[in-house]
């Protein structure tokens, strides 16, 4: 398969208001009002008028249950501030707590719930063919094991997804480009010949310690794990023209995937509070354009990033490249216009900081990942001859739905599509005017 422009794509973007209203706690990194940010840098440029856009559903704990162990998920949804004394063993545990990165705030499972959701319903949406991408910038929690936490992240809603995607396609692509590396994503698919994983990521003394070049996989998955470690000073050249397109070229090639998803981590971003590479906007997000226009059907995730200006800026602008929409470097007025003073700017400039990636270095990565690859002995084949029966009946529910809209547009409330995997909703833009959209939220108490 080769890269081709893509056609006009159809995009569906899921988002629920409260996600950005969670606090992990004092001085820790980790900032769910940063989605907030991003989403009403969307609002204010006007992205949202160019796809649909659906209030997604809480994940259930049968729904996280189909990776995650069953005491891991309940012990997510009873521990509070107020009883972690009972759960001490517990925390130890599942490495939750105030002396791991994966504290026990307010709302922890909600939160879980929220993001997971939002990157279900995309999968969901996407192997009914509605849409040709879907947009969840809460999710990408990629760190998270199957009865552990870590790196911030608590459930894997990316693992979650992809076992959604796999009900209908036969090979599903996963490709990373935080500055860390995607462990968990990998685990969970390390023995499989379904899922290939890609990650390029920064290793050497950094979290998470895993990626090294030679971890390619194990039993039927030999082969089908794909890692880039890099070193700091990551610059857009070294990383779209020396490592990630060729290697997504021949990768498309070889396992020609039926959907992928895309981890847009920002921390690998120039000035990142936690992060080391120097990429700009334009130089993430041409990793995006690239996987677009193979023309799959793919989901896009958010994921790591701790300067949270420069997130909402990646994830608007990101935005834009899968809506084929130029912006203005002028950051539009909206409710947090001050957060990106004093330039007021969308796009940002690198660091004058040496790359200590090497020509040799870049090039022993490229030819090492080039060979893995060429080994492969072509695409994987699964017998897909029966569409898993809840497929069949999500699709009984889409039937039955589009007889239900015309009623629910009518429906009071806020207009937003109010979830369930097995429920299209009302679009957020369906007929509605630009002040509606904001009146919207703000009838709904929600920013």
């Amino acid at each position: 398969m080769t890269s081709i422009t893509a056609s006009k794509q159809r995009v569906s973007y899921f988002y629920q208001p409260d996600v950005g209203h969670f606090y992990y706690g004092p001085s820790h990194p980790m900032k769910p009002h940063r989605i907030k940010m991003a989403h009403h840098l969307i609002l204010s440029y006007g992205l949202y008028r160019k796809m649909e856009c659906y209030r997604s559903h809480p994940a259930s704990p049968n729904e996280m249950s189909a990776f995650h162990s069953e005491d891991y998920i309940n012990f997510l949804a009873k521990a509070t501030g107020d009883n972690l004394r009972v759960y001490g063993n517990q925390m130890q545990k599942f490495n939750v707590g105030e002396y791991t990165d994966c504290p026990v705030f307010d709302g922890l499972y909600e939160f879980t719930q929220l993001y997971t959701g939002a990157s279900l319903d995309g999968a969901v949406k996407l192997n009914r063919g509605d849409c040709d991408v879907a947009i969840n910038w809460s999710g990408g929690l990629h760190h998270a094991k199957k009865s552990e936490a870590s790196g911030f992240c608590y459930i894997n809603d990316i693992v979650l997804a992809i076992l959604e995607l796999l009900k209908v396609h036969a090979r599903v692509l996963y490709i990373d480009i935080d500055v860390h590396h995607g462990d968990g994503v990998e685990e969970a698919f390390y023995c499989t010949d379904r899922v290939m994983t890609f990650s390029l990521h920064k290793y050497g003394d950094f979290f998470p310690g895993t990626g090294h070049i030679k971890d390619t996989g194990a039993k039927e998955g030999t082969g089908f794990s794909v890692n880039a470690p890099l070193t700091s000073g990551m610059t857009d050249d070294a990383y779209e023209e020396r490592i990630f397109k060729p290697v997504m070229d021949k990768i498309m090639e070889v396992f020609r995937p039926g959907a992928i998803v895309l981890q847009c981590g920002a921390d690998s971003l120039t000035g990142d509070r936690l992060g080391c590479f120097n990429l700009t906007l334009k130089g993430h997000a041409e990793c995006v354009r690239y996987t677009k226009s193979f023309n799959v059907p793919t989901l896009v995730l958010g994921g790591g990033g701790y300067t949270i200006r420069n997130v909402a800026r990646c994830w608007a602008y990101e935005t834009s490249v899968l809506l084929d929409t130029e912006l203005p470097d002028e950051i539009p007025y909206n409710d947090y216009f001050e957060y990106y003073a004093p330039d007021y700017k969308l796009h940002l400039t690198p660091e004058q900081r040496e790359n200590m990636n090497t020509e040799a270095s870049l090039e022993s990565v490229r030819v090492d990942l080039l060979t893995q690859l060429m080994s492969l002995k072509g695409a994987p084949s699964v017998q897909m001859s029966e569409v898993p029966p809840d497929f069949e009946l999500i699709k009984e529910d889409a039937n039955a739905e589009k007889e239900r809209r015309s009623t629910r547009e009518n429906r009071e409330g806020d207009g937003m599509n109010d979830g369930g995997a097995g429920d299209e909703g009302v679009a957020l833009t369906s007929g509605m005017t630009d002040d509606a959209y904001e009146r919207t939220d703000i009838q709904t108490g929600h920013g």
